[in-house]
């Protein structure tokens, strides 16, 4: 079997665990493909390179033309529209769904001083981490995991590096996944978790997507059996109801949209906000359910859209879904 995916050291280090699981449980061999794809290879925002697709793209290309048998993508990277002869077959256990803080000299949020330079390439982290700390200066940064973090001098794993504006020590601060610094081991760089009050993850944050042609993903054959054995009820039903919310909002990676499902009993909850791109407003809301199924997550995102919605989210962001 070949195993698709982006060429970085978080992906292929990723992609490596999931190759190890389902080799084991389906018996076969596997080759991890490396896929390069434009999020790869152009620069600037991701806003204005056509958005979380332009890492999906190529990989989803490389399964239906048959150059891979399985892509897996970070699942915050996966466009909501269903690509036909693809199938989501799997979705692993998740993750640490939470953002991480890395900064100077161990400081915390509440504790970097005022004017403090934070890098991100995310308007949903931008946004939130204005209405926390609107005194904060956002710096605009792209790169693999490691080049962010050697935005900020001083971090464990570093390389001892001159200053160098706009490339090495410039930063206070950069905010990232916890589930990707955790992947490549790096959650000594970590100085604090940022919970969900203070910054909701981007939907699917956390979680992999193991997508794989519709005629595969069958309990008929073998791929398909291995698949299903490594997805996680759970964690599909959680990022099911976000996807769904993202989906009806019909907001882009541009749009300021935080969003986490969870299930705890014979519930399934689900928090959203969407704020302005200077975080000076936003709107936050809860809703759960006891539809424990695809359906019932589905219907439980699209209805808390609709509430933001009718709440004024329109007014905070640009939101295709509003009609405007």
């Amino acid at each position: 079997m070949k195993i698709g995916t982006r060429g970085s050291r978080l992906a292929l280090g990723q992609t490596g665990q999931i190759s190890d699981v389902l080799t084991a449980v389906g018996g076969f061999e596997a080759e991890i493909v490396p896929v390069k794809t434009d999020g790869d290879v152009l620069t600037g925002p991701l806003s204005q390179m056509g958005g979380t697709g332009v890492f999906a793209a190529a990989l989803r290309a490389a399964v239906l033309d048959g150059g891979v048998d399985v892509a897996v993508h970070s699942l915050k990277d996966l466009p909501t529209t269903a690509v036909p002869g693809l199938s989501l077959a799997a979705v692993p256990v998740r993750v640490d769904p939470r953002d991480a803080l890395c900064s100077r000299d161990g400081l915390k949020l509440a504790e970097l001083p005022e004017g403090a330079s934070v890098g991100t390439g995310s308007p949903r982290r931008a946004a939130q981490l204005l209405a926390a700390r609107p005194d904060l200066k956002i710096v605009d940064i792209r790169g693999n995991v490691d080049t962010r973090l050697g935005r900020v001098a001083g971090l464990p794993g570093n390389a001892p590096a001159e200053v160098v504006p706009g490339k090495a020590g410039d930063l206070d601060a950069v905010v990232l996944a916890a589930a990707g610094l955790s992947r490549i081991n790096r959650l000594d760089t970590v100085t604090e978790y940022l919970e969900a009050d203070v910054m909701l993850p981007a939907p699917g944050q956390g979680a992999l997507a193991l997508e794989c042609r519709t005629a595969d993903a069958g309990p008929a054959g073998i791929l398909g059996q291995a698949l299903a054995a490594v997805d996680d009820a759970d964690t599909r039903l959680a990022v099911t109801a976000e996807r769904a919310l993202l989906a009806r909002l019909e907001a882009g990676c541009s749009a300021p949209v935080g969003a986490f499902a969870f299930r705890k009993g014979s519930m399934l909850y689900l928090e959203a906000v969407v704020c302005s791109l200077d975080g000076k407003r936003s709107l936050r809301l809860k809703k759960a359910t006891d539809g424990l199924s695809n359906v019932g997550a589905t219907l439980l995102g699209i209805e808390l859209a609709e509430e933001l919605l009718a709440g004024g989210a329109a007014d905070l962001a640009d939101l295709s879904g509003s009609g405007k």
